[in-house]
C-alpha cells in the first residue's frame, strides 16, 4: 500500500498534467516541466520541448529578449513575485498567436532560477498604442503570420482590394516603409 505522502505527491502530479490551464515550469528561462494543455496550446510533444529555452516559443529572438529584460525586472522589484503581459508567441506549425502569461517565481532573490508559467491564448490580437479599427487588428494577426492581401481576403472573406486598403492603413499608422517594417512593429506593439 502507497504511503500517505506519496499519495499526495501523486494526486498533485495528475492535477498539473490534466489542467485545462498551460502550465509550464521553468529553469533559468529553460523548460523543466509541461502538462499537456501545453503541449496543445504549441503542438509540441512534451519531450520535444524539455530542456529547450523558451526562446522556441517565440517568433523572434528579439522578442524572447525583450520579454526577458521586462519580466526580470519587474520580478526584479515585486513584493508577490508575480508577472503578467500579453505578448506574440508561436506554434510549432510557425503560426503566431496573442497570448497572455503569468508568472510566478519561487526564487525572489534569482527570478528566472525557478519559475511557473500559465498561457493562454488571446481572441483580441493586441491591444494597440495607436487606434486601430477592429479589422485592422484582425487583419494584422494575419499579415504578422506571413499571408499575402489575396489568402487574407479569402480567409476573412473580403476583397483582396479592401484587404490592400487596410494593409495601407496599417502602414501610415504604423509609419511603416516596407511589409518587414510593418511586420516588426506589429510584433511590438503592446
Amino acid at each position: 500500500m502507497m504511503n500517505p505522502e506519496q499519495q499526495l505527491h501523486d494526486l498533485k502530479s495528475l492535477a498539473f498534467q490534466v489542467s485545462p490551464a498551460p502550465q509550464v515550469i521553468t529553469g533559468n528561462r529553460c523548460i523543466l516541466e509541461l502538462n499537456k494543455a501545453f503541449e496543445r496550446l504549441f503542438g509540441f510533444d512534451r519531450e520535444v520541448l524539455i530542456g529547450e529555452r523558451l526562446l522556441k516559443l517565440y517568433p523572434s529572438q528579439a522578442d524572447y529578449q525583450t520579454v526577458g529584460e521586462r519580466s526580470l525586472s519587474w520580478l526584479r522589484h515585486a513584493t508577490n513575485g508575480a508577472y503578467s503581459d500579453e505578448r506574440f508567441m508561436q506554434h510549432r506549425s510557425g503560426e503566431v498567436f496573442w497570448a497572455r502569461a503569468n508568472g510566478y517565481t519561487l526564487t525572489p532573490d534569482d527570478p528566472f532560477q525557478l519559475m511557473v508559467w500559465h498561457f493562454e491564448p488571446v481572441d483580441q490580437v493586441f491591444r494597440p498604442t495607436v487606434n486601430l479599427t477592429p479589422r485592422e487588428r484582425e487583419i494584422s494577426a494575419h499579415i504578422v503570420n506571413g499571408l499575402t492581401c489575396k489568402e487574407i481576403g479569402r480567409k476573412i472573406g473580403i476583397s483582396h482590394r479592401t484587404v490592400e486598403v487596410h494593409r495601407g492603413r496599417l502602414m501610415k499608422k504604423l509609419k511603416s516603409k516596407n511589409s518587414a517594417e510593418l511586420v516588426s512593429k506589429i510584433i511590438v506593439l503592446k
